[in-house]
């Protein structure tokens, strides 16, 4: 008997051991397979929808709360450009309506009759050609002469014009603006109309810059209508045309390295020639070749050449390309004359 009782619990101790191997390779439940249908959701990535019923959604809210345009505007910018819907919604949530950035576009966009006014060129001209413009200009160029020289030879511009855009965009940096852009161009592209197409463009340039530079889109500052930096660069110049030019890793259009790098890439991308006409004065009007300028003392007429037009695409003005033309000249005569004195 006591034979027999051993070995049935010889014979249970065996079942037993292997019942629990078998369950140690063969789980009686698998573990859940990852679904590669699943989208986990990213802060960074978020596309429409997905954060509409989770924990933490920022919905659109403030003055843009219930503007059409404000929501297409993000759905595009998260579908196309995988912004963040928390983070647009963030933004457009803190924007402000600039009245005095409507006024001026206002002012801007008037379409009534316009009677031309004697004198109009001598009291533009003399916004930029003033002794305090040539002198800090001279100074701009000599604190920065190996870098204009550079940016001469790369992109095959004189000099003087490097220096004269700047000068005259913001006084050779002193007035870059400060005005909030993202509220500029908010302001423009959704409570206009006349031009609310480009600024829109502009925004979504603005935005995508503001991302590939590492910059803040809610602190960076420039002009009421988006222009940034020393030599004024509308966002989508800015992302075409700016240049690191001092192989810092950044575009930094407020710093003058690049910004006289990006004016003379500008300029040479719209076909400046090198050491060619810009304009000369001549008797009497000679066609589309020809501007009039209205002085204190009658009109001026000048023939004008391709670099003068390259100067337009800038500013499309013909006072504003001859001021920065003549204000280019005084600059060079200034600055050549206190180089020959010092030796």
């Amino acid at each position: 008997m006591k034979n027999a009782l051993r070995k049935r619990k010889l014979i249970s101790a065996v079942i037993l051991a292997l019942l629990t191997s078998s369950c140690a390779e063969e789980p009686l439940v698998k573990p859940t397979e990852p679904d590669d249908s699943v989208v986990p959701y990213s802060d960074t990535l978020a596309g429409p929808g997905q954060t509409d019923n989770l924990p933490g959604h920022k919905p659109l809210t403030g003055i843009y709360a219930q503007y059409s345009p404000v929501k297409s505007f993000i759905k595009h910018m998260v579908r196309t450009h995988n912004f963040s819907e928390d983070y647009l919604n963030g933004l457009f949530s803190n924007a402000t309506r600039l009245e005095s950035v409507l006024r001026l576009e206002n002012a801007q966009g008037y379409q009534g009759p316009v009677t031309p006014k004697p004198g109009s060129w001598t009291r533009y001209r003399k916004q930029f050609l003033t002794d305090a413009h040539i002198n800090n200009g001279v100074q701009f160029w000599s604190s920065n002469a190996d870098v204009v020289q550079k940016a001469s030879a790369t992109y095959g511009v004189d000099p003087e014009y490097i220096v004269a855009i700047i000068g005259v965009e913001t006084f050779f940096g002193r007035n870059v603006g400060k005005t909030r852009t993202f509220d500029a161009l908010a302001t423009l592209a959704f409570d206009t109309q006349r031009r609310s197409k480009f600024f829109t463009t502009e925004l979504e340039n603005f935005l995508l810059m503001s991302r590939e530079e590492g910059l803040s889109a809610r602190e960076t500052v420039g002009s009421w209508a988006g222009a940034l930096g020393l030599g004024q660069f509308m966002p989508s110049s800015f992302r075409s045309l700016a240049v690191d030019f001092d192989h810092d890793g950044k575009r930094n259009l407020w710093q003058p390295h690049d910004a006289i790098g990006s004016v003379a890439h500008y300029f040479s991308k719209n076909g400046w020639q090198v050491k060619q006409p810009v304009t000369e004065p001549i008797r009497g009007n000679a066609g589309a070749s020809s501007i009039t300028l209205s002085t204190d003392h009658g009109n001026e007429y000048w023939r004008v050449h391709p670099n003068f037009k390259v100067i337009k695409k800038y500013n499309n003005s013909d006072k504003y390309a001859m001021a920065v033309h003549q204000l280019a000249q005084a600059i060079k005569q200034q600055y050549v004359s206190a180089a020959i004195s010092r030796y």
